[in-house]
C-alpha cells in the first residue's frame, strides 16, 4: 500500500516536472521568438528612420540651396536695378547735355545770323562808300589832280599833284581806311600835316568827304606857300 502511494507520488512528481519543463521550454521559445521579432522590428524601424532622416537632410539641403539661389537672384536683380537706375540717370544727363548743346547751337546760329546781317549791312555800306569815293576820285582827279590807289591793309592812298607850281608832278599824299568801328581813319601824310587829326574828327562827324579832301588839299597848298 505504501509502495503503491510512493509510486503514485513519484509518477505525479514526474508528470509535474515534465509539464513544467514543457511549459518553461515553450515560454523560452516564445521569448526567443519575441526577442527576434522585436530585434527585426527595431532594425526595420531604424532603417526606415535612417531613410526618413536622409530624405529630411536632402530636403533641408534642397531648401538651403533654393534659399541661396533666391539670395543670388535677389542680388543680381538689385545689381541690375542699380545699373538700370545709373543708366537712366546717364540718359537723363545726356538728354540734358543734348538739350543744352542744342540750345547753344541755336544761340550760335542766331548770333551768326545777326553777325552775318551786320557784316552784310557793313559791306553794303562800305560798297556805297567806295562808290562815292570812286566818284569823288574821278571828279577830283580831273579837277584837283587827285589819284586814289588801293594799298596794303585795305587802305586807300590819296595822291595830290598840281599843288607846287614849281614842281606840278610833286606828290602830296595821305592814307585812309575804315577802322573796326567803321569810321574814317587817316594816317601817313607826306609831307606831314599837323591838322590831319582835326580833319579826321570833322569828317567822322559830318561824313562830308568832299569837304575833307578840299581841306587836306588846302593844307598841303599852305605848306608849299609857307
Amino acid at each position: 500500500m505504501v509502495e503503491d502511494e510512493l509510486a503514485l507520488f513519484d509518477k505525479s512528481i514526474n508528470e509535474f516536472w515534465n509539464k513544467f519543463k514543457s511549459t518553461v521550454s515553450d515560454t523560452s521559445c516564445q521569448m526567443v521568438g519575441l526577442r527576434e521579432t522585436y530585434k527585426d522590428s527595431i532594425k526595420a524601424f531604424a532603417e526606415k528612420l535612417s531613410v526618413k532622416l536622409k530624405e529630411e537632410e536632402r530636403m533641408v539641403e534642397m531648401f538651403l540651396e533654393y534659399q541661396n539661389q533666391i539670395c543670388r537672384q535677389n542680388k543680381l536683380i538689385q545689381e541690375k536695378k542699380e545699373n538700370l537706375l545709373k543708366l537712366i540717370a546717364e540718359v537723363k544727363d545726356k538728354k540734358q547735355e543734348v538739350e543744352a548743346l542744342t540750345a547753344n547751337i541755336q544761340d550760335l546760329k542766331e548770333e551768326y545770323a545777326r553777325k552775318k546781317e551786320t557784316i552784310s549791312t557793313a559791306n553794303k555800306a562800305n560798297e556805297e562808300r567806295l562808290k562815292r569815293l570812286q566818284k569823288s576820285a574821278d571828279l577830283y582827279k580831273d579837277r584837283l589832280g587827285l589819284e586814289i590807289r588801293k594799298i596794303y591793309g585795305d587802305k586807300l592812298q590819296f595822291i595830290f599833284t598840281d599843288i607846287d607850281p614849281k614842281h606840278p608832278d610833286r606828290p602830296f599824299m595821305f592814307s585812309l581806311c575804315l577802322n573796326e568801328a567803321r569810321d574814317y581813319e587817316v594816317s601817313d601824310s607826306a609831307p606831314r600835316l599837323e591838322c590831319l587829326a582835326e580833319f579826321q574828327e570833322k569828317v567822322r562827324q559830318t561824313n562830308n568827304f568832299s569837304a575833307f579832301l578840299a581841306n587836306v588839299r588846302k593844307a598841303f597848298t599852305a605848306l608849299v606857300y609857307n
